[in-house]
C-alpha cells in the first residue's frame, strides 16, 4: 500500500464517519425527536464504535493481513452505511420516544458501520509500518489525514450536501465510495462479488423503504397531511406543528393558534391592521390569519429552514399571502436586524423538537423582542411543557425581567397533575385586559384558562431565570 493511497483510505474513512453520526440525527429525529438527547445519543454511539473499532482493527491487523483487516472493514462499512436509513425506518415506528429509545435507535442502525470504518485507520496503520524506525511520521501523516477526513465530512454534509442532495443520495455516495476502497484495496475477487451483491440489494432497500418525509430539510423531517378536503397539517419531525385551512384562513385549528388570536384581539382594535414578527414559520398559520383578519397587515416570519418554506410555497399556498416578508434566517440574528419599535405583535413559534430553542427562551433575546416592540406591543409564545411546567415556569421567569405585565393561557387540567401541552404566555409592558381575554376562551370552549399577571408570577417564583449563559430548556422539559 503506497504512502498516498495509505492516506487517501484513512481520509475517506474518517469521512465517512462523520457523515454517518451527522445525518443520524435527521434520520431519528422524526421517531425520538430532535432534541439534546437525541444529538448526545448519536454523538456516544459514535464514540463508542470508534473506540470498539480502533481497538478491533488494531487487534486483527497483528493477526491477518493489514490490508485485507481494512478491505474488509471499508466492504462491512460500506454495506452498514447503505442498511442505515433502511433500519431506521423499519424499528423507528417501534422504539417510541425518550433518550433510551434514542441509544437504542441510534445504535441498531448506527453503531455496526461506524466501528467498522473506525477499524480501517489501525489496519491501514499497520500495512504501513515495516519497521520501528520512521513510525512516528507514519502514525503521525494517517492520524492527520483521518481527522481531516472527520473535518471534511462534518462540514461538507452539514453546510454543503444536505442543502444539495437527499439524504439517501448522501448515504449511498458515502457508501459507494467506501465499496470502491474495499475493492481496491481487495486481494480476492470472491469476495468483492458477494459484497456487489448485498450492496445491490442494500441500495434498493435504501430506496424502497418508505420514510416519513415529503421533504428532507436543512433541520427537519417535514411532511404535509391532507386532513379532510381543505385542511393541512404541518409535520416536523414527530411533532404536529400547524394546522391549515387553505379555504378559510380565519379558522384556527390548533388551540394554541387560537389563543394567539384571542391575546391580539384583546390586545387591538379588531379592525387595526397589524405589523406582525413571527419567529418561525411552520405552517404560516398565523400570517395567513392576520392578512385575512385585519387586511393591510403585514408579517415579517423569520424562519431558518428553507425547506419548510419551499414545502409550504408548494402544498400550503405561502406566496398567495398579502403583506408577507419570508427571511431565511435565525430567529435570533435576523430579530436584532430589524428596527426598534417597528412591530405591534411578535409571535413566538420556533421549535426544535418539542421545545423553544434555547437561544431563543433567554432574557437577551426577550430583551431584543422587547426592543422591536412598539410601547403598546404584545408579544405572544408558545411553549410545550408537562407537569411539572418547569420550562413554562422559568421561561416566565424570564420574561418578567423585561416586561411589565404577563399572562399565561393555558387550560386547568394542563396545569393538574400529569398534564401536559401548548401553552401560550403573554408579555406587555401595558396592563392586559384580562376580563375579555377570558370572555373570548370561554366563548371558544376554553373556560377558566387565562391566569393574570399575579398568578403567573407566582407560577413561576423560583423558577431560574433563563440566560444565554444558563438555559437547559431540554432538561427543564416535563416527561
Amino acid at each position: 500500500m503506497t504512502p498516498l493511497f495509505a492516506r487517501i483510505v484513512v481520509l475517506l474513512s474518517g469521512a465517512a464517519i462523520l457523515i454517518v453520526e451527522t445525518l443520524a440525527t435527521r434520520l431519528v429525529a422524526p421517531y425520538v425527536g430532535l432534541t439534546l438527547e437525541s444529538t448526545t445519543a448519536v454523538i456516544g454511539v459514535a464514540l463508542a464504535g470508534i473506540a470498539a473499532g480502533a481497538a478491533l482493527g488494531g487487534r486483527w491487523a497483528d493477526v491477518v493481513a493489514p490490508t485485507r483487516v481494512a478491505a474488509g472493514a471499508l466492504a462491512v462499512g460500506g454495506l452498514g452505511v447503505l442498511a442505515v436509513q433502511p433500519l431506521v425506518r423499519v424499528l423507528g415506528p417501534a422504539v417510541g420516544a425518550g433518550p433510551v429509545a434514542a441509544v437504542l435507535l441510534v445504535a441498531a442502525s448506527t453503531l455496526a458501520p461506524v466501528a467498522a470504518l473506525a477499524m480501517v485507520t489501525p489496519a491501514v496503520t499497520r500495512a504501513r509500518l515495516h519497521s520501528v524506525d520512521g513510525s512516528g511520521a507514519v502514525i503521525g501523516q494517517l492520524s492527520a489525514a483521518g481527522t481531516l477526513g472527520s473535518l471534511a465530512g462534518t462540514f461538507l454534509t452539514g453546510f454543503v450536501l444536505v442543502a444539495l442532495l437527499p439524504v439517501s443520495m448522501i448515504l449511498l455516495v458515502t457508501a459507494g465510495s467506501c465499496l470502491l476502497l474495499a475493492m481496491a484495496t481487495a486481494t480476492s475477487r470472491t469476495h468483492v462479488a458477494r459484497v456487489g451483491g448485498a450492496a445491490a440489494l442494500l441500495a434498493v432497500a435504501l430506496v424502497a423503504v418508505p420514510g416519513r418525509c415529503d421533504a428532507d430539510t436543512v433541520h427537519h423531517c417535514a411532511r404535509v397531511e391532507a386532513e379532510g378536503p381543505s385542511t393541512r397539517v404541518l409535520v416536523l419531525d414527530d411533532l404536529r406543528h400547524s394546522a391549515v385551512d387553505l379555504t378559510d384562513p380565519r379558522r384556527l385549528q390548533f388551540a394554541y393558534t387560537q389563543r394567539f388570536a384571542d391575546a391580539v384581539d384583546t390586545a387591538f382594535p379588531t379592525d387595526r391592521a397589524l405589523d406582525a414578527v413571527h419567529l418561525g414559520g411552520g405552517g404560516f398559520t398565523m400570517p395567513r390569519w392576520l392578512a385575512a383578519t385585519r387586511p393591510g397587515s403585514t408579517s415579517t416570519v423569520l424562519e431558518v429552514d428553507r425547506g419548510v418554506v419551499e414545502l409550504g410555497r408548494r402544498e400550503l399556498g405561502v406566496d398567495e399571502i398579502p403583506g408577507l416578508d419570508v427571511r431565511i434566517a435565525d430567529a435570533r440574528t435576523a430579530l436584532a436586524e430589524l428596527p426598534a419599535a417597528s412591530a405591534d405583535v411578535v409571535v413566538g413559534d420556533a421549535f426544535g423538537a418539542r421545545q423553544v430553542p434555547w437561544h431563543l427562551a433567554t432574557t437577551e433575546f426577550a430583551g431584543q423582542v422587547h426592543r422591536v416592540l412598539r410601547p403598546d406591543g404584545v408579544y405572544v409564545l408558545n411553549v410545550i411543557d408537562a407537569d411539572p411546567m418547569a420550562l413554562v415556569a422559568a421561561e416566565a421567569a424570564t420574561l418578567a425581567t423585561r416586561f411589565g405585565h404577563l399572562a399565561l393561557l393555558v387550560r386547568p387540567d394542563q396545569l393538574a397533575p400529569g398534564g401536559r401541552g401548548n401553552v401560550v404566555l403573554v408579555a406587555s409592558d401595558r396592563p392586559l385586559d384580562l376580563t375579555a381575554l377570558a370572555e373570548r376562551a370561554a366563548a371558544r370552549g376554553e373556560p377558566d384558562s387565562v391566569v393574570g399577571d399575579a398568578g403567573v408570577r407566582a407560577l413561576a417564583a423560583g423558577a431560574s431565570v433563563l440566560t444565554d449563559d444558563y438555559a437547559p430548556t431540554d432538561q427543564l422539559l416535563g416527561g
